[in-house]
């Protein structure tokens, strides 16, 4: 499986959910030690986020590395999306249960 990150998707993630927390990039970029330059440049596409600065933007922007990276490595059917906008509001405890049961059946997938 040869997958590319999207990385103009990436940026646009990180926009929507700056914008969710009602953030300028000056002040993201304030957050993580960054110029607002950069944060420009991270949210078009035009520079690469390093590990580091992707973890200090999720933990400022309260949204997980995953919800940023792997939603911007191709294009989905929403599936995930989905169960996100269903799991949204549930009992933490509960959507966790749910989450270890579906990495389980996910290890079996090929033998059922």
């Amino acid at each position: 499986m040869n997958r590319q990150i999207d990385y103009a998707a990436l940026g646009a993630r990180i926009r929507k959910a700056r914008k969710s927390k009602k953030l300028t990039q000056e002040q993201l970029g304030e957050f993580c030690s960054l110029s607002a330059a950069h944060i420009g440049h991270i949210e078009r596409g035009t520079r690469i986020p390093s590990l580091e600065t992707l973890f200090r933007i999720s933990n400022i922007l309260q949204v997980s590395l995953d919800w940023l990276v792997f939603d911007s490595v191709e294009p989905s059917d929403g599936m995930l999306t989905r169960m996100e906008a269903m799991l949204s509001g549930k009992d933490r405890q509960k959507v966790e249960s749910f989450y270890n049961t579906v990495k389980i059946l996910a290890e079996k997938i090929d033998s059922m």
